[in-house]
C-alpha cells in the first residue's frame, strides 16, 4: 500500500497518461491540444489572420510543435509575457526512408539513432512503430502500430565473451531491430499475405497504402509507464525527459487565470537534436507567434514586441539530473538533487544554461511564494554540461531566462525514473511563474 499522499499519486498517474499516449512528437503535440481543447483553448491557423482580445485562451501547432496563449488583461507591450518552454522530442531511433533490410534469414527495419540516446537500455525490449504518415493530397495522420512487432536483441554471452570488459554497440550494424522472419516476396514491401512496415502502418492508420507518400516515425518502448519503488510513488516510463516537462507546464497553463500579463506554453520539436528547426527552439515559431499575437490585439507599433520581451520572463522547463546512488561522484558534491525534493535549478558558468542571478532570484522567490522547495544542480568542473532550449531562446528573443527541471534517474534511458512527488511540486512552481 502506497504511502506517498493521494494528490501526487494522482498527478503522477496522469503523468503516466500523458506519456503513454505521446509515444512520439506528433501524438504529443496531438494530446497537448487535445487537452487544450478540453481546457477551452481554441486553434489559431497561421494560414489565417488573427483576431485576438483578453482573456482568450489560444493555441498554435506548427508541425511537432505547440505554442499556447492565455491572453492577459493588460496589453502585451505595458504587462510582458510570462513563458514556459519544453520540448516534445526524446531520444529514439528513427525509420529511415528505405527501411526494408534482410539479411541471415531475418527481416529488420533500418533506423538510425535519435539524439543522445543510451543505446543498450533499448536491447530486448518490446518495441513498436509510432510518428506520421504524410497522404498524397497534402495531408498526413498519425499512427502507431499496435502490439510490439519490433526487437533489438541482445548478442548472447556465448558468442561474445568480451562484452563482460563492457559493451560498445555499432549503431550501423548492430542496432537495427528485426521485424520478421524473412520468406521471401518481391518488392519493397514484400508480397501478399507477408505484409511489411509500410503495408502495417497503412493498415494501422486506416489509409492505402499507396497513398502513403512520406512518414516521420520512430522506435517506442511499448510497456506503458508504471508506478515504482518501495510506496509507489516513483514513476518508470519512456520519454519523461521531456514530457514530464510538457504535462506541468500544460497543468501550470491551464490554472493560471485572471492576470495582467500575458500566460505563454511552447512546446518544441528537435530539442534533442540541437533545435536547428522549423519547430526547433532555432526557428521563427515562438517569435512569429508572439509578434503576431501583438499585432493582433492591437499594438501595431513596431517597438510594442522588443518592449513586450523587455517585461518577459521565460522559464526554459527540462528535465534535471538527480544525484545517483551508487555513482554519485559523477555529481558536483555541494550540488546533488534527489528524487521527490522539488525543482531544480540549474546554472553553468560557461551559459549551458541560461540561469543568471536576476532570473534564478526571480523563479526562487516564485517558488517560495507557492510554498515548493527548490534545488541546485551544476555539472562537475572537469566533466561537460548538456544544454536545453533555454539559451537558444533567450539569444534568439533576449527574455531573461532560467532553466529549471525536475529531477530524474536513467536520462535518456529507453525507460527512465522519476518521482510521483515531483509533479505537484512543478506545477505548483510553473504555475507561480504563470500567474
Amino acid at each position: 500500500m502506497s504511502t506517498a499522499p493521494t494528490d501526487d499519486l494522482a498527478l503522477g498517474d496522469d503523468l503516466r497518461a500523458f506519456v503513454d499516449a505521446s509515444p512520439s512528437p506528433g501524438h504529443a503535440a496531438a494530446e497537448i491540444t487535445r487537452r487544450l481543447r478540453t481546457a477551452g483553448f481554441t486553434e489559431l491557423a497561421e494560414a489565417d489572420a488573427w483576431h485576438v482580445a483578453p482573456g482568450d485562451a489560444r493555441f498554435v501547432q506548427r508541425g511537432a510543435s505547440v505554442v499556447a496563449v492565455r491572453v492577459g488583461s493588460a496589453p502585451v507591450a505595458e504587462a510582458g509575457l510570462r513563458i514556459v518552454g519544453a520540448h516534445t522530442d526524446s531520444p529514439t531511433f528513427k525509420v529511415r526512408p528505405r527501411w526494408d533490410v534482410r539479411q541471415a534469414g531475418y527481416r529488420l527495419v533500418g533506423v538510425e539513432p535519435y539524439g543522445g540516446l543510451l543505446a543498450h537500455t533499448w536491447l530486448d525490449r518490446e518495441l513498436t512503430v509510432a510518428g506520421r504518415l504524410a497522404l498524397r493530397g497534402g495531408g498526413s495522420t498519425l499512427v502507431r502500430l499496435p502490439g510490439a512487432p519490433l526487437r533489438l536483441p541482445s548478442l548472447a554471452i556465448h558468442l561474445d565473451r568480451s562484452v563482460r570488459d563492457g559493451l560498445t554497440l555499432d549503431p550501423q550494424r548492430q542496432l537495427v531491430p528485426v521485424w520478421s522472419r524473412d520468406v521471401g516476396g518481391v518488392g519493397g514491401d514484400g508480397r501478399a499475405g507477408e505484409p511489411g512496415l509500410l503495408a502495417a502502418l497503412a493498415d494501422a492508420a486506416g489509409v492505402d497504402a499507396d497513398a502513403v507518400t512520406g512518414h516521420d516515425l520512430v522506435l517506442a518502448d511499448t510497456q506503458p509507464a508504471g508506478r515504482a519503488g518501495a510506496d509507489g510513488s516513483w514513476i518508470a516510463a519512456p520519454r519523461l525527459d521531456d514530457l514530464a516537462c510538457c504535462h506541468s507546464g500544460l497543468h501550470a497553463l491551464v490554472a493560471a487565470t485572471g492576470a495582467a500579463h500575458t500566460a505563454v506554453l511552447v512546446c518544441n520539436d528537435h530539442e534533442e537534436v540541437g533545435s536547428g528547426s522549423a519547430t526547433g527552439a532555432r526557428g521563427s515559431f515562438l517569435e512569429d507567434v508572439l509578434g503576431r499575437l501583438v499585432a493582433a490585439t492591437g499594438d501595431t507599433d513596431a517597438q510594442a514586441l522588443p518592449r513586450a520581451f523587455a517585461r518577459s520572463r521565460l522559464v526554459s522547463a527540462d528535465m534535471g539530473h538527480a544525484v545517483h546512488p551508487t555513482q554519485y561522484e559523477r555529481h558536483e558534491p555541494s550540488h546533488r538533487p534527489v528524487l521527490g525534493g522539488g525543482p531544480v535549478l540549474k546554472l553553468n558558468a560557461n551559459q549551458a544554461y541560461a540561469t543568471d542571478a536576476v532570473s534564478g532570484g526571480w523563479f526562487t522567490e516564485r517558488c517560495a511564494e507557492a510554498g515548493v522547495p527548490v534545488q541546485h544542480f551544476v555539472t562537475r568542473a572537469d566533466l561537460p554540461c548538456g544544454s536545453t532550449i533555454g539559451p537558444l531562446t533567450a539569444t534568439r528573443l533576449g527574455i531573461s531566462t532560467v532553466d529549471v527541471g525536475a529531477p530524474m534517474l536513467a536520462m535518456h534511458s529507453c525507460r527512465e525514473l522519476a518521482s510521483a512527488e515531483d509533479v505537484p511540486l512543478m506545477v505548483r512552481a510553473l504555475t507561480a511563474c504563470l500567474s
